[in-house]
């Protein structure tokens, strides 16, 4: 089993939050900014997307493109901001105990 699989799925909501956060942007263009940090399926992402607009954490707008029909954006909403940051203080409270338990195991010597 590819442990890394588990891992991708538990940390891709709060990479799209985060890359959300800085800027509006729509699925495939999400998909190419994980996928340059995480592989990820793009085929992944779109039910994520929904279920964070259906869960109120993000809206969505349309917006002309030179390069064919209009692209589907995305925005966090207010409460997806609150989200966001409750779940960046989650993660990096979990990374460092975790990262505490390995350094205590002197594993490096």
């Amino acid at each position: 089993m590819d442990v890394s699989i588990q891992f991708k799925k538990g940390v891709l909501e709060l990479c799209v939050l985060v890359l959300i956060h800085r800027k509006d942007q729509y699925g495939y263009e999400l998909a190419q900014a994980v996928s340059k940090h995480i592989e990820v399926a793009e085929g992944a992402l779109y039910p994520l997307l929904r279920r964070l607009v259906n869960e109120g954490y993000c809206t969505t707008y349309l917006q002309e493109s030179s390069e064919g029909p209009p692209r589907k954006y995305y925005r966090l909403t207010d409460i997806g901001v609150i989200y966001m940051r409750a779940m960046v203080k989650e993660w990096t409270t979990f990374v460092g105990n975790v990262f505490n338990l390995i350094e205590e195991g002197n594993l490096y010597d």
